[in-house]
């Protein structure tokens, strides 16, 4: 139990970094931050294959469209709208959006469970107070996010919120899509599908890194120096830094913890990668979170635990 607590919270620790890296490189756009991040983690998804080659050899053409759509989705297009979003709208309402996925994906397998007949549903009106709960929460938070009475303030966080809800949609398309995949085929090939998924980004990053490079020349993009930017330096260390620690080791731990955990305990330590981005994102800003957020962070935590407790199997 204890190795298992201490290699979730390392994973929510290392994960909340993915928060951060948008409000250090706020001069990047949120394509290339997402770019920079899944290049550094397909490079090292090539020195992984050697490992995983049998079973990769294994995989139909398929199975690698597959996971170019989860590498697509789950991870380029998460991470752009993610980025992009705590740059336009403040760090606090995307990480506590984002924070929501617990019950966001446990509600879209009820509803994916119904369609299929599966016994293991929930009554909606067992769910009624952990929704409370989270959008009483967000709607403070929301409600006292500071943005001025001008009108291009108000267009940049609405543009932020969407941004945000879009990355709440891609991660919880993500997992579930993922879960189908691996279910339908036998056990022992999470590594060597992570290690797929990884080189199914690269060439993604690779083409969406050129589109923008193009696009900026044309001069419809925000004058960007391609392809490393106004601090090349730190931009290279923080996407090494993401591709190792986020994208690689963050995985590693957590599926460490789903060896060690009941799967009803450890869906609730998810929350520990909101905690963690929060942190991170008042020590940027030098400043604890106000009244209002610290009671929209409540509200979320105390929804995510119902939320999970709603859904933990009965004995």
């Amino acid at each position: 139990m204890a190795s298992g607590l201490i290699a979730a919270l390392g994973a929510g620790l290392l994960w909340g970094l993915v928060f951060l890296a948008p409000l250090v490189l706020g001069d990047y756009p949120g394509l290339m931050l997402a770019v920079g991040r899944y290049l550094a983690f397909g490079l090292l998804a090539l020195g992984l294959a050697w490992f995983d080659r049998r079973a990769l050899a294994k995989l139909s053409r398929a199975d690698w469209m597959e996971a170019a759509k989860l590498a697509l989705i789950g991870n380029l297009l998460y991470y752009a709208s993610l980025a992009s979003a705590i740059q336009l709208a403040g760090a606090a309402l995307p990480t506590l959006i984002i924070g929501t996925l617990p019950v966001v994906i446990a509600l879209c397998a009820n509803v994916l469970n119904r369609r299929s007949g599966d016994e293991d549903v929930v009554r909606w009106s067992r769910l009624l107070l952990p929704l409370l709960l989270i959008l009483t929460g967000l709607l403070i938070v929301h409600g006292n996010s500071g943005v001025g009475s001008d009108s291009a303030m108000h267009s940049e966080y609405a543009l932020g919120l969407g941004l945000a809800l879009c990355a709440l949609a891609c991660w919880t398309w993500y997992p579930l899509r993922n879960s189908r995949w691996l279910r339908a085929r036998p056990p022992g090939l999470s590594r060597a599908w992570a290690t797929a998924q990884g080189l199914a980004t690269l060439p993604i990053a690779v083409l969406a890194g050129i589109a923008y490079a193009a696009w900026d020349a044309a001069g419809s993009g925000p004058g960007f120096g391609w392809p490393l930017g106004p601090q090349p330096l730190l931009f290279v260390g923080i996407c090494l830094l993401l591709g190792l620690a986020a994208s690689w080791l963050g995985t590693l731990l957590w599926n460490r913890a789903s060896q060690l955990l009941p799967a009803a305990l450890l869906g609730q330590l998810i929350v520990f990668e909101t905690l963690a981005a929060l942190l991170y994102a008042f020590i940027w800003y030098q400043r604890g979170p106000t009244a209002a957020e610290a009671v929209g962070i409540a509200l979320l935590l105390a929804g995510v635990s119902f939320g999970v407790s709603v859904f933990r199997p009965q004995r």
